[in-house]
């Protein structure tokens, strides 16, 4: 991709900025795939997405979850079946409505999600510990812009209690549908 002129006169480079996201991103798969090892035994990484979602809208229905995660409802359906099983996962009949049933974390499904989650920021810490002060802050004003760039949703500070959202559909607050 050739050179373009910025509008602030110098040169943009999109292709260097492109290879540059690649290789993050290659250390961020490699970072999540190790965080992910605690529960591998136990969960697939879709199984796992699927987890995340449940732990940031609480209570959900299954067309609900399937959509967040873009997938069939019948893939969802599955997909849980197999969380139900390993103790992950369990469905509860809506209070609201008891014809319909609504599909949560168990406490072990949001301990499962809780250290992962640790873990993985534990490792990015790591790395980010290993900048300089000034590297820090350009690395968090590119990142925000970038995932601003692309719709993405910031993570939650250490502090909050809320999960983290992990960079995918996010279709219906908590509660909805």
């Amino acid at each position: 991709m050739p050179e373009r002129e910025n509008p602030v006169g110098g040169t943009d480079d999109v292709e260097a900025v492109a290879r540059a996201v690649l290789t993050a991103s290659r250390l961020l798969v490699a970072v999540s795939a190790r965080s992910l090892a605690v529960v591998e035994e136990r969960v697939t990484l879709p199984q796992f997405r699927m987890l995340v979602v449940l732990s940031m809208h609480g209570a959900t229905k299954l067309v609900t979850l399937a959509d967040q995660l873009q997938v069939a409802p019948s893939t969802a359906m599955r997909m849980l079946d197999r969380l139900i099983a390993a103790g992950l996962a369990d469905r509860r009949t809506n209070p609201d409505s008891r014809r319909e049933t609504v599909l949560q974390l168990t406490e072990e499904g949001r301990r499962a999600v809780a250290d992962v989650m640790a873990r993985r920021r534990a490792e990015i810490s790591l790395i980010v510990e290993r900048l300089s002060p000034e590297q820090r802050v350009s690395l968090i004003e590119a990142l925000n812009a970038f995932s601003e760039a692309g719709a993405e949703a910031p993570v939650p500070d250490l502090a909050d209690t809320e999960p983290f959202p992990l960079g995918w559909v996010d279709a219906a607050p908590a509660g909805d549908g």
